[in-house]
C-alpha cells in the first residue's frame, strides 16, 4: 500500500513540476499590426501568415495579435507587453516598429523577434522583407498596356527607399511597353489614412490619370477607382471585392511560408538571427488576380515576365546591386511629384 502511495505522490510531483508543465505549454507567438485588421491590405496579408502558423502547428502554438498600434511609443509598449506575457516569438511587421523592437529585445534576450521591413538586426532580432518592387514592375507593364491617357497615378505613404523602389519599378515597367507614359505621385505622409488616400486618388483622377497604384494600407484608392470608372493596381492583397470592375491586377504579399519556417525554427531550437529579402522567386511576391477588363494577351505577357523575374532573366533595376537598391532615394525619369523636403 505504501509503495503504491509513494508512486502516486512521485507521479503527482512529476506532472506538476515546472519542467513537465513547460513541455506541454504551447509556444506563444505574437503579432503587432500597424493598422486595423480588415478584409484586405497590408495587415490582412500578415494575419493570413499568422493563420498559416496556427494551422500548421495546431495546439503546439498559440498565436495572438494586437491591431492598430501606432509606430513609436505605443509600439514599444505593446511589444514589451507581449514579451512580458510569455510570447517567445514576436513578429513586428512595420518599418516604424524597428527601433521599438530593438529596444524591447535588449531586455528580453530569451525572446525571438522578427522585424519585418526593418534592417537592423540583433542576436535575438531577425529582419525580413520582400522585393515588392518586382511586383510593381509587373503591374507597370499591365498599366502601360491598358492606359489610354498615358498617365498613371501613384498614392504614396512616406519617401523611404522601399516606397521609392516601388514607384521607380512601376514607372520602368510601364515605360518598357509604353515609352511615353508618365507617373504622377501624391504623398500623404501616412501608411493608413483612408480619407486622405481617397482624396489623393481623386486629385490624381482629375489630372488625366486613368490607372492608379498606391503604397498605403487601406483599400480606399481601389474604392475611388471603382467609383470613378478608372483602373487600379491592388496592393498587398486581392481587392476585387472592393473594386470588381476597377482592379487591373494585384501585387500580393505571401508571408505564410516565412512565418511557418521561423516558427518551426523556434520550436526546434534552431532559430538564428539573419536577414531575408525574398521576391517572386521565393514566392513572397506574386502578381495575378486580373480584373475583367484585362485582355488575355496582357495577362499572358505579365505572367511571362513574372517567370522571367523568377528565373533571373529579367531584373527590374538592371545591374544595380542590392545595396544600391536598398538605399534608393531618387525618382526615375517620367515620375512627377517629388516628396516635400
Amino acid at each position: 500500500m505504501y509503495k503504491n502511495l509513494a508512486a502516486v505522490i512521485t507521479a503527482a510531483c512529476l506532472f506538476s513540476s515546472p519542467v513537465f508543465s513547460q513541455a506541454k505549454e504551447p509556444l506563444k507567438v505574437g503579432f503587432v499590426y500597424v493598422a486595423p485588421l480588415a478584409d484586405t491590405g497590408w495587415v490582412h496579408q500578415h494575419d493570413e501568415g499568422r493563420k498559416a502558423v496556427q494551422a500548421a502547428f495546431g495546439d503546439r502554438v498559440k498565436t495572438t495579435y494586437v491591431e492598430n498600434v501606432a509606430e513609436g511609443a505605443d509600439a514599444e509598449r505593446v511589444i514589451r507587453d507581449l514579451a512580458q506575457q510569455g510570447h517567445k516569438l514576436i513578429f513586428t511587421p512595420s518599418f516604424g516598429y524597428m527601433e521599438p523592437t530593438l529596444r524591447v529585445a535588449k531586455d528580453f534576450p530569451d525572446v525571438k523577434f522578427e522585424s519585418i521591413t526593418g534592417y537592423k538586426a540583433a542576436p535575438n532580432v531577425a529582419t525580413a522583407n520582400a522585393r515588392y518592387y518586382e511586383g510593381r514592375y509587373l503591374a507597370g507593364i499591365a498599366a502601360g498596356r491598358m492606359t489610354k491617357t498615358n498617365v498613371a497615378g501613384y498614392v504614396a505613404g512616406f519617401p523611404i527607399p522601399e516606397v521609392v523602389q516601388g514607384i521607380n519599378a512601376f514607372t520602368l515597367g510601364m515605360k518598357s511597353v509604353n515609352p511615353t507614359a508618365t507617373v504622377k505621385v501624391v504623398w500623404i505622409d501616412s501608411w493608413f489614412d483612408p480619407g486622405r488616400e481617397r482624396d489623393a486618388a481623386m486629385t490624381l483622377f482629375n489630372q488625366e490619370v486613368d490607372v492608379i497604384a498606391f503604397h498605403t494600407g487601406s483599400s480606399a484608392v481601389m474604392a475611388a477607382a471603382q467609383e470613378r470608372g478608372k483602373l487600379a493596381v491592388a496592393y498587398h492583397s486581392d481587392m476585387r471585392k472592393v473594386a470588381p470592375d476597377a482592379q487591373l491586377v494585384a501585387v500580393t504579399h505571401q508571408w505564410g511560408d516565412y512565418y511557418r519556417q521561423r516558427t518551426q525554427a523556434v520550436l526546434q531550437g534552431t532559430w538564428k538571427s539573419g536577414n531575408v529579402w525574398g521576391g517572386v522567386k521565393q514566392g513572397m511576391i506574386r502578381v495575378g488576380d486580373f480584373g475583367p477588363k484585362v485582355p488575355k494577351a496582357v495577362q499572358d505577357e505579365v505572367l511571362a515576365r513574372q517567370k522571367d523575374i523568377a528565373s533571373g532573366k529579367l531584373k527590374p533595376f538592371g545591374d544595380m546591386t542590392d545595396e544600391q537598391i536598398l538605399s534608393m532615394k531618387d525618382l526615375v525619369s517620367g515620375v512627377q511629384g517629388k516628396p516635400a523636403k
